[in-house]
């Protein structure tokens, strides 16, 4: 005698079939199968045992996507003067967390010098944020993988930027000098200098000593800035390195001596044909 798909559907699920087994075994749709099994429950061992199995899957998925992303971005093993610019720029001025890496700078040129570097290795937009009251912008990349494969590099750069190329140098020092530079030009009282502040002193060191790579002497001065005197060298530094255009010096600040905004590259020229011959 045939056995009907009702008798089927009951005795499955007498054996401890759940509704998916039950779907595999006879083909047919969750829908149908519920209508004749809803009222047999599986035994509390046999829920024990497929909760178990469920959770395994989910741990199993979840070590398998940790530290993934949905939103993939590009990788690199060789250094370039773009990779060095844009790992540089989010050390001195932006921050790698855990979780997301951000930029902030109040020169709307160097936020979006950041976001075009970002564009070649990740195609997603970026959080974008502005306080009124400070005029700094911020740009934030909330993805866990990259923010980790972004840490690991900026570590090796600062490993590995001795031994990079003179145009991975020059471009890691704009970097460091466009986000913690300015000048301190006071002519009546006879000073001219480049300052570049920073508070981890190792990294001023490393920024001094690529200095002198470039013939460009300078001083670290504790405990947290380095310091670059004397008309040849600020010659020097204007001709390997320079701040980058639309980088201003702070006109807003209190103790802004100019009072207005004021390209970086300007003062630094201002300051040069200043010198006495």
């Amino acid at each position: 005698m045939k056995t009907s798909f009702k008798e089927q559907c009951i005795a499955l699920r007498k054996e401890g079939y759940s509704i998916i087994e039950i779907m595999k075994a006879t083909g047919r749709a969750k829908s149908s199968i519920h209508t004749h099994i809803k009222d047999i429950p599986l035994s509390k061992e046999r829920v024990r045992q497929y909760k178990a199995a469920s959770g395994e899957r989910i741990r199993k998925f979840a070590l398998a996507r940790k530290g993934k992303s949905a939103r993939a971005f590009k990788t690199f093993d060789e250094w370039s003067v773009d990779s060095v610019l844009l790992i540089a720029h989010l050390l001195f001025d932006g921050e790698i967390a855990r979780t997301r890496c951000a930029y902030n700078n109040r020169s709307t040129a160097l936020i979006e010098r950041v976001e075009q570097l970002m564009h070649e290795w990740y195609d997603f937009e970026p959080s974008r944020y502005y306080n009124k009251m400070t005029g700094v912008s911020r740009i934030t990349y909330n993805n866990v993988a990259l923010s980790s494969y972004l840490h690991t590099k900026s570590k090796e750069l600062l490993r590995l930027v001795r031994s990079m190329s003179l145009d991975c140098k020059r471009e890691f020092l704009r970097a460091f000098f466009d986000d913690e530079g300015c000048i301190d030009y006071r002519p009546e009282e006879n000073r001219r200098s480049i300052r570049g502040y920073q508070k981890d002193v190792g990294i001023l060191k490393l920024i001094r000593a690529i200095l002198v790579e470039v013939c460009i002497d300078s001083h670290v001065v504790k405990p947290n800035e380095v310091v670059i005197v004397g008309k040849e060298n600020l010659m020097r530094f204007e001709q390997e390195i320079n701040f980058s255009s639309g980088v201003y010096m702070n006109g807003n600040r209190s103790n802004s001596r100019w009072k207005k905004h004021i390209e970086k590259r300007e003062l630094l020229k201002q300051a040069i044909k200043s010198f006495k011959s």
